[in-house]
């Protein structure tokens, strides 16, 4: 599957638009996303040394640009009135289509972005005849799991990552049913 062009939508005064991230000055603009967002958001569930290393390790414009060229990735930015403010991270995998990341800075959130990203990936994957939208999440991040539920998703299981230099990510697996299959 893949998701190209962008898609917008306006809601009075807002204009949010999804576009498919595809030049090394986008993926700029998502590492610098990532930075913000991880740092606003993460921390307080991590700690910063395991934030910098995530961020380094996934976040940067070259590891972007890595999971692109070679692991099937796409990024998309979002935008309200032409200003970025967070990005996605899809991956498909069998029946599925893979939701690795979706940030909107923390100034941007309660808004209803994350609703409106997750309605384009629904969208997506029934086109594509994909069965179920997946994530993982972190164990302690209450707020995106209750986000995640409010919207469907449910629990399904558990996984323990090594993620290198002594980090695991401890998640629930997550999963919104798109298609009967």
């Amino acid at each position: 599957m893949h998701l190209s062009g962008s898609w917008g939508l306006r809601s009075g005064k807002m204009s949010v638009e999804i576009k498919l991230v595809a030049s090394a000055k986008e993926m700029g603009v998502v590492a610098g996303l990532a930075k913000t967002i991880w740092n606003e958001h993460y921390v307080p569930i991590i700690g910063q040394a395991q934030v910098d290393y995530m961020v380094e390790k996934y976040q940067t414009k070259e590891a972007i640009y890595g999971q692109i060229k070679n692991e099937g990735y796409q990024y998309f930015l979002v935008t309200v009135t032409g200003k970025p403010v967070g990005y996605i991270g899809i991956v498909e995998k069998s029946n599925e289509l893979f939701l690795s990341k979706i940030y909107i800075l923390g100034s941007e959130r309660g808004k209803g972005l994350g609703r409106v990203g997750m309605d384009y990936l629904v969208e997506k994957g029934k086109a594509s005849g994909l069965e179920f939208i997946t994530l993982t999440v972190n164990k302690h991040n209450r707020s995106s799991i209750q986000a995640y539920e409010k919207m469907g998703f449910e629990k399904y299981g558990e996984v323990v990552s090594d993620i290198g230099s002594g980090y695991v990510m401890d998640d629930f697996l997550m999963r919104l049913r798109i298609n009967i299959g």
